[in-house]
């Protein structure tokens, strides 16, 4: 099942982790199935705010979710949600939250070689390195994974880990920078 409908969402999540909740909390409200990608997009212009773009198998499940959206969220035909859909359409953009294998392979220590053939991700690099990594290295998940459309690819970005294995880039709860300096 191909997801085909592209819906975007700008219900003025000020974070990622916000935007992330929501994906959540939009997928379970609509029980979307295992094989919808959801993705947030970092919106710079006017208000900074992360939008959020649903790739639904149908036109059916489109509207199903466009009704569920218009009561729930009903500001969210803006110029935000146009750019997150159209950049997840052309597979140019957008921070992937849920995709088919995302689950599993979160609650897993996989190697690359086993994400790559049981999750829609296609491709795995190494920040810094100049080439793929070894299939047989395994991913320590943190149960967050968040790969990012690249010119048509889902691309998870990794850093070495202990034990010669790798981890995702982004860490599951990262540590606000800035904050408290100085005091």
């Amino acid at each position: 099942m191909t997801p085909h409908v592209v819906i975007g969402v700008d219900a003025g999540s000020a974070t990622l982790r916000d935007a992330d909740h929501l994906i959540q909390r939009l997928a379970a409200e609509l029980a979307l199935s295992e094989g919808v990608f959801g993705c947030t997009h970092l919106i710079r212009t006017g208000q900074p705010r992360v939008a959020l773009s649903l790739a639904l198998p149908d036109e059916t499940a489109a509207a199903r979710t466009r009704e569920h959206l218009a009561r729930e969220y009903p500001g969210t035909g803006t110029d935000a949600a146009r750019a997150a859909a159209a950049g997840h359409r052309a597979r140019t953009a957008g921070r992937a939250v849920l995709f088919p294998g995302a689950q599993a392979m979160a609650a897993a220590t996989p190697t690359v070689a086993e994400l790559l053939a049981h999750s829609a991700i296609d491709a795995v690099s190494v920040l810094g390195s100049p080439g793929p990594p070894d299939g047989a290295l395994r991913l320590v998940t943190r149960g967050h994974i968040r790969p990012e459309w690249r010119s048509g690819r889902l691309v998870l970005a990794a850093v070495p880990a202990a034990g010669g294995a790798l981890a995702p880039f982004e860490v599951p709860n990262p540590t606000p920078c800035c904050g408290d300096h100085g005091q």
